[in-house]
Formats: C-alpha cells, sequence, structure tokens
C-alpha cells in the first residue's frame, strides 16, 4: 500500500513538473515531436494518476477524461484546432457521464441558477469572439458541450472549489483561445493564460474526483 501511494505521488508530481513547465518549451525552436511530448505529459501523467487510483466505473470515466484532453492537446498541434476540439469535446461528453452519474442530491437555487447560465453565457461569448465569422458556428457548438461539462461539475457531488472551479476555469481558458481568433493578441501572456488556467483546470478536476472517490471507498 505504501509502495503504491508512493508511486502515486510521483506520477502526479511529475505531471504537475511536466505541466508547469511546459512554458518553457515556447520559442525554444524544438523539433516538433518533443514539443508536442511535452505539452501532453502533464495532463498524460493526469491520466496516469488518475489510473493508478481508478477502483470503479466513475474512476475509469476519469481516466477517459484525462486521456482524451491529452490527446487534444498533441492533436491541436500535430494535426488541427478542429482535431483536436474533436478529441476536447469527447472528453467533455465523458466529464458530462460522469458529473450525471454523481449528482448533488441537494443543489441551492443560486447554484442551480449559476449553472443554467453558464451554459448560454459561454455559447453566446464564444460564437462573437472569432473574427472569421465562418468559423463561428462551430466554435459555438464545441463550446455548447463545454459549458454543459462545467455546469454538470459545478452540481455535482464532487468538491465544488476543485471539480467545479476546475472546470470554469477550462471554460474561461477555451474562450482566452477564442478571443485570440478575434480581439485578443496573441502574444506570450494570453498564451501564459490560457495554458495557466487549462492545465491548472484539468488538475484540480482530477484532484476532486479522484479524492473524492478515495473518500467514499474509505468511508464504505
Amino acid at each position: 500500500m505504501g509502495l503504491r501511494s508512493g508511486v502515486e505521488r510521483a506520477v502526479l508530481l511529475a505531471a504537475i513538473i511536466g505541466g508547469v513547465s511546459f512554458v518553457l518549451s515556447w520559442g525554444q525552436g524544438l523539433p516538433p515531436w518533443v514539443e508536442l511530448a511535452w505539452k501532453g505529459s502533464g495532463v498524460g501523467l493526469l491520466a496516469v494518476y488518475a489510473a493508478l487510483k481508478a477502483r470503479s466505473l466513475d474512476g475509469w470515466l476519469l481516466v477517459a477524461v484525462m486521456a482524451l484532453g491529452a490527446t487534444g492537446d498533441v492533436l491541436l498541434g500535430a494535426i488541427s484546432l478542429v482535431v483536436g476540439a474533436i478529441a476536447f469535446l469527447a472528453g467533455h461528453l465523458v466529464a458530462i457521464g460522469l458529473y450525471l452519474r454523481n449528482r448533488r442530491p441537494a443543489v441551492s437555487r443560486s447554484q442551480l441558477a449559476l449553472a443554467i447560465v453558464l451554459v448560454p453565457a459561454t455559447v453566446a461569448i464564444a460564437w462573437m469572439l472569432p473574427a472569421d465569422r465562418a468559423s463561428a458556428p462551430g466554435i459555438a457548438v464545441y463550446s455548447l458541450g463545454l459549458a454543459v461539462m462545467a455546469a454538470c461539475a459545478w452540481i455535482s457531488r464532487f468538491p465544488r472549489f476543485w471539480t467545479g472551479l476546475g472546470a470554469v476555469m477550462f471554460v474561461v481558458s477555451d474562450l482566452l483561445i477564442f478571443a485570440r481568433l478575434g480581439p485578443l493578441p496573441d502574444n506570450f501572456e494570453t498564451g501564459l493564460a490560457v495554458w495557466g488556467l487549462y492545465f491548472a483546470g484539468q488538475l484540480m478536476i482530477c484532484l476532486g474526483v479522484s479524492g473524492r472517490l478515495a473518500d467514499d471507498r474509505r468511508s464504505a
């Protein structure tokens, strides 16, 4: 048990190092495969961490969410924004299933209202952002899946200030990506905000879900 816990902690630390240090690769002229591997290492290792912790269907659904996120990270650079977005959307759909399986027994009106408002607000903002209006419908469709994922995370039984807030940070990160296609400059500061919010959000989602599932096992 001690050895397994040690391996889990080591993998989690490696994931954090991989995700945080990825910004050091920017502008270094690295071979594309090196940069893509570095980019995918953070969330990819979160998938490994979730797999080490998984003991139930919910645990393995979390693994799939993280694995699809890492796949999206790589495909964005290896192929295209559209192909990467499809992988992310698949991850959002799996996450929606995970969160709906774990709905909070009682949700306050204010929390429910926030979850409901989050969906149309996210889709509307995403649709308005890109300068190329031909891409707006596709972005809106993707954003619908993204927003529903975050809304379901917010009203799930997983810790709201880990999983719920992490999902909202994911939403903000993607909105900044869409803003770079329109009014927001594509510079280091914007890129740092996009990556920082995204990776921190994924980390918080992973820790929030896996931590609650571990608590369930200990109390069973």
